[in-house]
């Protein structure tokens, strides 16, 4: 029976594809669902590993799904191994795990050709120009024997999927198996334990991530949404997006598409976006409903004195008022009067419990101000500690994740739920991510927004998911680091240096490598012996990567250094000019003490083990290229703040350096987001490409995760 495998365009499951073509499935392809969607037979069987295990038993090959039991548990392990492989941070281990592992196997599982193997080969077919860089090296040769086996049996088949599906580039990076997921005997992060929620079942979890649209995400909020991805995926459940929309005065339509758009970025596939908007009517018919039970009040105590006996454990002069009494009231608010605007609802709890969240909290107020989504049709809205536990039940969330911080409110949560005569929903607790130099409040990011302190939320020294994105972290590293803390319910204050020393591992391997020296801070060494007319070499961007291209290198006789490094060179000095081979300086002409002008020769038959100095160099032609080269510093000088510390006694007033620089001419093409390494200098993300000639390519200095990284200023 020939069945329909519908995809996203943008992400063909080769996996399937190719499992299906050897295992003699037939399949008919229809690459038209959205992008961010899992595969799905027509029959309505969903995600690559079930689809994947469909095809194992429906196969014509014996072996496919394993000879026994055992052989078939193993390759259960193998499916949830495999994604492992398209994670760029993960690559070269798993190389190196599936090289070891096959050293004396033939096939993954058993004597004979399983789904495992088409799999994993598919997988390393996917990674494009990476694994076929790997491929012709000598470094993984039992992995390589088996690839080329499995390619020369199935040739033909596996031929016509690969051309069509994967190009250069390969088909497109997933993020790592999340959580400790990951195949026994792989040496990284398998310390951890996999993860439960309490009272869980495979196919009935639901869980939501619930941001407020009053700002974009920042990495705490990064946490959350991967930690529900992660539970939702484990037991085959739904994941639930809701918009928090309940204080128009802070929330715009502006934070609701960038939300979506980081949530995206982050890889997080959901099953439906909601607003808590869209139960406005039926959270108001719960508050009229706990006031006539006698459940809630309306109470228009002023605020400080309201928080005042919050905290004494006084009760409100309203508290006792009749029903009839707090329903007059009740219509005033939803009416946005003058009186009514004066007043608030409050659930009747206990005003003497140890726990003050559970001292009668507010859970509706007035607002003019108009609603993002609705206009100015409500005047009243419920506050957090009432709408999202009501929700949460409706929706039939099973279990509400939320950072520890909340520990105290859990009880609250649990007995609104109670009073409204909804069904429990499990709270499962983690720790709030907290980053040293850093404030996460929204209310405080947004006063560097409004303060002009910052561009906007997308800048550079931000939090924001955008912000670190546009700085250079790839989403694979920040995915990597939040995922390697688990669900801990310790609170840590954590290092920004692991998460760019996690960066490095994956931007060092394939980005380009390109010359630059400080415009200002540069040194003209002539070459005596030099070639007459320059002439060009085509070199690697990467001498390790070819898929990071070619670049065309000019070589001249009178070439730029930098500055730094002319005044640490001694007359009769051998040095190495990289690329190119040895020199000796002969003359270093001065002006009262500063260094203007070098003179040597190429000594090429020189040895440049022997040199202490590796230097880089342009070469002095019209068509360098002018770079900006931007460094930044934290926003806060101060480690961490304690809970009674103002952030603005904390400011750092100087946070962004700026150096101008020259640039190898092959830096014309270097595109928006891309990032590349300036030999010697660091890495950099192109935040603004070559545009004209009379403005510079913009370059943000991306941390390696050495605490005291080289400054641009320095050029060292």
């Amino acid at each position: 029976m020939e069945v329909k495998l519908a995809f996203p365009q943008d992400r063909p499951p080769l996996s399937i594809i190719s499992a299906a073509k050897v295992a003699g499935v037939p399949l008919t392809i229809d690459p038209t669902l959205g992008s961010g969607s899992v595969p799905t037979l027509h029959f309505r069987i969903h995600g690559v590993n079930t689809i994947l295990r469909y095809i194992a038993r429906a196969a014509s090959v014996s072996s496919f799904c394993g000879q026994d039991a055992i052989q078939a548990a193993h390759v259960d392990q193998w499916l949830e191994y495999a994604p492992l492989i398209l994670s760029g941070s993960e690559f070269e281990a798993a190389c190196s795990f599936l090289d070891g592992y096959l050293a004396s196997r033939t096939f993954l599982v058993g004597y004979g050709l399983s789904i495992a193997d088409i799999v994993v080969w598919s997988n390393l077919t996917g990674t494009g120009q990476r694994w076929e860089s790997l491929r012709k090296s000598k470094k993984y040769q039992s992995l390589v024997r088996w690839f080329n086996s499995v390619a020369a049996d199935y040739a033909d088949t596996l031929d016509e999927v690969t051309s069509a599906y994967v190009g250069k580039r390969g088909i497109g990076k997933s993020p790592a198996p999340s959580l400790k997921e990951k195949m026994p005997g792989l040496k990284e992060n398998t310390s951890g334990h996999q993860i439960d929620l309490p009272g869980a079942k495979v196919g009935e979890v639901c869980v939501r991530f619930a941001p407020e649209p009053s700002g974009y995400l920042h990495i705490g909020h990064a946490k959350a949404a991967l930690l529900n991805k992660y539970f939702a995926e484990r037991y085959n459940g739904r994941l639930i997006v809701r918009f928090d929309d309940t204080n128009p005065s802070k929330e715009s339509n502006e934070f609701v598409e960038n939300v979506l758009k980081d949530i995206e970025t982050l890889g997080v596939r959901y099953d439906v976006v909601t607003y808590t908007s869209d139960y406005f009517p039926k959270l108001m018919e719960m508050a009229e409903s706990l006031i006539k039970q006698g459940k809630a009040y309306v109470d228009d105590t002023p605020k400080e004195q309201m928080r005042s006996e919050r905290m004494d454990g006084v009760e409100s002069k309203c508290r006792n008022n009749t029903v009839e009494e707090n329903l007059s009231l009740w219509n005033e608010m939803v009416n946005g009067t003058k009186r009514g605007i004066q007043c608030c609802v409050c659930g009747k709890l206990d005003m003497q419990d140890p726990n003050k969240s559970l001292r009668d909290p507010v859970y509706y107020r007035c607002n003019p101000d108009p609603h993002h989504r609705v206009g100015s049709k409500y005047k009243v809205y419920p506050t957090y500690d009432f709408a999202c536990p009501f929700v949460d039940a409706l929706e039939g969330v099973t279990h509400a994740l939320r950072s520890s911080e909340y520990h105290d409110r859990n009880a609250q949560y649990y007995r609104v739920l109670q009073d409204m005569g909804q069904r429990r929903v499990e709270i499962y607790e983690f720790s709030r991510l907290n980053m040293v130099y850093t404030v996460l409040s929204k209310r405080k990011l947004l006063w560097f927004v409004q303060n002009k302190k910052v561009e906007d939320w997308t800048d550079a020294r931000f939090p924001t998911v955008q912000g670190i994105v546009r700085r250079g972290l790839k989403i694979e590293a920040l995915i990597q680091f939040i995922l390697e803390q688990g669900a801990s319910k310790n609170l840590n204050l954590m290092e920004w240096d692991k998460l760019w020393t996690i960066n490095k591992k994956i931007v060092d391997p394939v980005c380009g490598r390109h010359t630059a020296v400080l415009k200002d801070k540069h040194v003209l060494l002539t070459l005596t012996n030099g070639p007459e007319e320059p002439f060009v070499r085509i070199l690697p961007r990467h001498k390790k990567y070819e898929g990071a291209g070619k670049k065309a290198t000019t070589f001249a006789n009178k070439i730029w250094l930098e500055y730094a490094d002319a005044s640490v060179i001694s007359v009769g000095e051998e040095v190495t000019l990289m690329d190119w081979g040895n020199a000796i300086i002969r003359e270093i002409k001065t002006d009262n003490g500063t260094i203007t002008q070098l003179v040597g020769e190429l000594h090429l038959d020189g040895s440049v083990k022997m040199t202490k100095l590796k230097l880089t160099w342009l070469s002095d032609i019209e068509d360098l290229v002018s770079l900006s080269l931007v460094d930044f510093d934290y926003l806060i000088n101060k480690k961490k703040l304690e809970e009674d510390e103002n952030f603005l006694d904390n400011h750092n007033p100087c946070t962004r350096r700026e150096a101008l620089a020259l640039g190898d001419p092959n830096m014309w093409n270097v595109k928006h987001g891309e990032v590349i390494q300036l030999e010697r200098k660091g890495y950099y993300r192109c935040d603004v490409p070559f545009v004209r000639s009379s403005k510079p390519i913009v370059l943000f200095s991306i941390p390696d995760g050495r605490q005291k990284s080289t400054s641009i200023v320095s050029g060292a």
